[in-house]
């Protein structure tokens, strides 16, 4: 997400920052480029008006003109309001109240409410703790109700079985009473949608609130939308009232001016951002990571948590015993491409670097994509014990032979040799320089540097 918008500011802010000295023109140019960029990104224009009067206020000022730099101090202008556009309150959804507390999920039809309802009762399953129990609404879209009990299925989540003819009024009631019988902590509604507002679909959803009386009403939308998405939550907004924002499809969505202007129109948080097609993906919105990763400042934060939530402890504390002794071997090498396989794709972990965004046509040329870790992990694989803990014996027909048991080809099995023996001089270097060669405090956890493809240096 972003992306586009990643590339303008970036360009605009690189040519303010070669100038030693800024004049309040220099600013206000750039505040224009900000404005187009802002706009094609498919922010509102009373959100983009809004944006540029309020750092053109703070950035024309004599602290940051006569600042000893100024192009940064700009950058940092823009940062906070891009924080503050998208909303500095807490973001964590609200689970207050006598259980079970509803959550109503509300939007257009292929919104993607089923999948996040789904997503959001494994979250809340797993890292809440929480006794979930789920209650398909839809009783209008074909299959609607089998589709949230598959995925119950598989989430291990429990999902209310429909009963045919069964109204959405009262199937809230039952999921209701049956949380409260058996015990659940929360209960998700997932509502019908439409492909259109109509007076119905909202005095349905109306009635539903009435019946539930959420915590949370989320109102899911996608963000490849763009304008529309904006529309969408105004609607919602002022007939059903919305309390957060779930973004989905923000990994296919270049511009994400829907995630800038909807918090500004409706006054509710983003919560959630879904991040990808695997019920893991949908995370948590934090507007702070997302302005710097605008900015393309990165979001190494993010990126530490991916590698927390695959990464146990007593492996991280076993890695960094052996860096600490300069030991790196071939299997530890094929432990770390099967994390970063589990962290999601490596263009998106890539992109979560600082700077990531300069070295983009790198990246592109790299040609990256899920299936090479998955191909650098099986040649490794293919090689016996003794190989992988002493690669020195692996000579031409032992490589021949580890190319055609992966699948690859010999100079696929060469890379991956030649990047074992750069990681390994490197670990060697880390251990020579004892505890302050590891990664500390916002980094990455021990063991976790992923090795780059090929191609990209």
């Amino acid at each position: 997400m972003f992306d586009n918008l990643t590339d303008r500011l970036s360009g605009i802010f690189d040519k303010l920052k070669k100038r030693g000295a800024l004049k309040e023109a220099d600013v206000e140019e750039a505040l224009r480029e900000v404005r187009v960029a802002l706009l094609e990104a498919d922010v509102a224009l009373p959100v983009v008006k809004d944006f540029i009067a309020a750092v053109k206020e703070k950035a024309v000022g004599q602290d940051v003109i006569r600042s000893v730099t100024p192009g940064q101090m700009v950058v940092k202008v823009v940062h906070d309001e891009l924080i503050a556009t998208l909303g500095t309150e807490g973001t964590d959804i609200n689970l207050g109240g006598n259980p079970p507390v509803a959550i109503l999920m509300v939007g257009l039809q292929g919104s993607g409410k089923t999948t996040t309802s789904a997503k959001l009762g494994l979250r809340l399953t797993k890292r809440e703790k929480k006794n979930v129990l789920m209650a398909s609404l839809d009783v209008y879209r074909p299959a609607a109700q089998q589709q949230l009990l598959t995925l119950g299925e598989q989430t291990g989540v429990k999902t209310m079985a429909p009963v045919l003819g069964e109204q959405p009024i009262a199937i809230a009631k039952r999921a209701m009473e049956t949380g409260r019988r058996e015990g659940a902590d929360v209960v998700i509604l997932d509502t019908a949608g439409r492909l259109h507002f109509d007076q119905e679909l909202m005095a349905e959803v109306a009635q539903v609130r009435d019946v539930a009386k959420p915590v949370e009403t989320l109102l899911v939308s996608d963000a490849m939308t763009g304008q529309d998405a904006v529309n969408v939550a105004s609607e919602f907004n002022e007939k059903v009232g919305v309390t957060g924002i779930v973004l989905t499809r923000v990994d296919g969505d270049a511009r994400g001016g829907a995630a800038l202007s909807m918090r500004s129109v409706t006054g509710a948080p983003i919560k959630f951002l879904g991040t990808g097609e695997k019920m893991e993906a949908l995370e948590g919105f934090q507007a702070d990571r997302i302005a710097g990763s605008i900015l393309g400042m990165g979001d190494v934060v993010g990126l530490v948590e991916k590698a927390a939530e695959v990464v146990e402890q007593e492996d991280a504390e076993r890695m960094a015993k052996k860096l600490m002794k300069g030991q790196f071997t071939l299997e530890d090498m094929a432990e770390q491409l099967s994390q970063i396989r589990k962290m999601g794709s490596l263009e998106g972990l890539l992109g979560m670097f600082p700077g990531a965004q300069k070295v983009k046509s790198q990246i592109a040329e790299a040609n990256l994509d899920d299936k090479l870790i998955a191909r650098q992990e099986a040649i490794i694989l293919s090689m016996t014990p003794a190989e992988r803990r002493n690669p020195k014996v692996l000579n031409g027909s032992r490589r021949r032979r580890i190319a055609a048991g992966s699948g690859t080809s010999v100079p696929e099995v060469n890379r991956v040799l030649k990047q074992f023996k750069q990681m390994s001089t490197m670990m060697k270097k880390v251990g020579k320089m004892g505890k302050k060669g590891l990664l500390r405090g916002g980094g990455l956890p021990p063991g976790m540097m992923p090795p780059m493809p090929p191609g990209f240096r």
